[in-house]
């Protein structure tokens, strides 16, 4: 029985860079909240369930979008991001949309100004990938949850990581599933220094950090429909992103 080959893939634009929650999506993913470029958001996955009257916290919340549209839904959202200029990006569009987000320039584990037990969810979007000390950022956020509060966040996905998608072959192998040397990357000027992590990896920092993981998602990009300005053609058949829904245990 002869099985169909996999659709093959163009290189994605020479400019390609990893996408990053900094940018806003367009189209229909406008008013939700987004998990990464071209898969499906809130509305689709159901990862954080009803926000109104909750606070929330966002960290790396890059210029604001997933903070203002759930403040918009009547969150109470606390946005962490150590960028001034996407922070004031994230201000003005507060300011246009006409609802108030609490914002904090910080380090994604410098969380002092949080009481303990006093969040009632957090999100993390593509963020976490640019920490080198992931275990602190979680063991800050496990403190800051209430019991039994999760947490939701993305990463690139590291099969995705192993291609180059602006090549000739974007689905031939270029790096290691395993990198664990840090990749450095330009965004609007600025050097952003990836730490490449496996799903395990994240998996075992969160069970250490006492969260019990009770949903890991891959999605791949839909063959048709919109695209996003960090769209790569091998997206519909290897994962871009990694989605880990997880909950406080313990105290």
């Amino acid at each position: 029985m002869s099985t169909a080959p996999p659709p093959s893939a163009a290189p994605a634009d020479p400019g390609w860079h990893r996408f990053t929650a900094a940018e806003a999506p367009s189209g229909a993913a406008s008013t939700a909240v987004v998990y990464g470029a071209d898969i499906p958001g809130e509305p689709d996955l159901r990862l954080l369930g009803p926000v109104e009257g909750r606070r929330i916290l966002d960290l790396g919340c890059g210029t604001g979008h997933n903070a203002v549209v759930l403040a918009t839904q009547g969150a109470k959202v606390i946005a962490v991001d150590p960028g001034a200029d996407r922070l004031a990006q994230a201000r003005d569009r507060a300011e246009e949309a006409g609802v108030r987000v609490e914002l904090h320039q910080a380090g994604l584990a410098d969380l002092a100004f949080l009481r303990s037990d006093s969040v009632d969810a957090a999100i993390s979007v593509l963020a976490l990938t640019s920490v080198d000390d992931l275990a602190r950022v979680f063991r800050q956020v496990h403190r800051v949850l209430k019991p039994e509060a999760v947490l939701v966040c993305s990463f690139p996905h590291p099969a995705f990581a192993m291609l180059d998608p602006t090549a000739a072959d974007p689905l031939r192998i270029a790096r290691p599933y395993d990198q664990a040397e840090p990749v450095t990357w330009e965004l609007d000027g600025d050097d952003v220094v990836d730490h490449p992590r496996t799903i395990g990896e994240v998996f075992t920092t969160l069970h250490r950090s006492s969260f019990g993981v009770d949903q890991i998602l891959e999605p791949t990009a839909p063959a048709a429909g919109h695209r996003s300005a960090h769209y790569a053609d091998a997206m519909r058949t290897v994962p871009g992103t990694v989605v880990f829904r997880a909950r406080k245990q313990g105290n």
